[in-house]
């Protein structure tokens, strides 16, 4: 019986983008971001996340160049986001991917240090 070896797990990066007076943006922000996208809910966004109301409002009160909030009322508020929001999201995947990418050589050798340490 031929031994079935496990692939090599992708190194996990967190990456954090600070820019000076604009929207800092993180892994956080990011899925809060797409689950605005997906429900239109902040309160809908915050349960799916696990996090409180209050928590999920601030954060997306942040993030006002990234969307459009709605107060409720008798038709009830909501959230969506704005093109720049949906393009800081997919810019924000894209680096995310090229981070991994370009630290596939490195992460390999690394990891072979901390399991073997050769």
């Amino acid at each position: 019986m031929k031994r079935q070896t496990k692939p090599a797990p992708k190194p996990r990066l967190l990456l954090r983008i600070m820019c000076a007076g604009g929207t800092p943006l993180g892994p956080g922000r990011v899925e809060l971001l797409e689950l605005l996208e997906q429900t239109g809910s902040i309160s809908e966004a915050a349960r799916k996340m696990r996090i409180s109301y209050m928590k999920a409002w601030l954060l997306t009160k942040s993030m006002k160049p990234v969307v459009e909030i709605s107060r409720g009322g008798a038709r009830g508020g909501g959230v969506r986001l704005t093109e720049k929001g949906r393009r800081a999201i997919a810019l924000f995947r894209q680096m995310e991917n090229a981070s991994v990418a370009a630290c596939g050589p490195a992460w390999i050798k690394l990891r072979r240090l901390l399991l073997n340490g050769t």
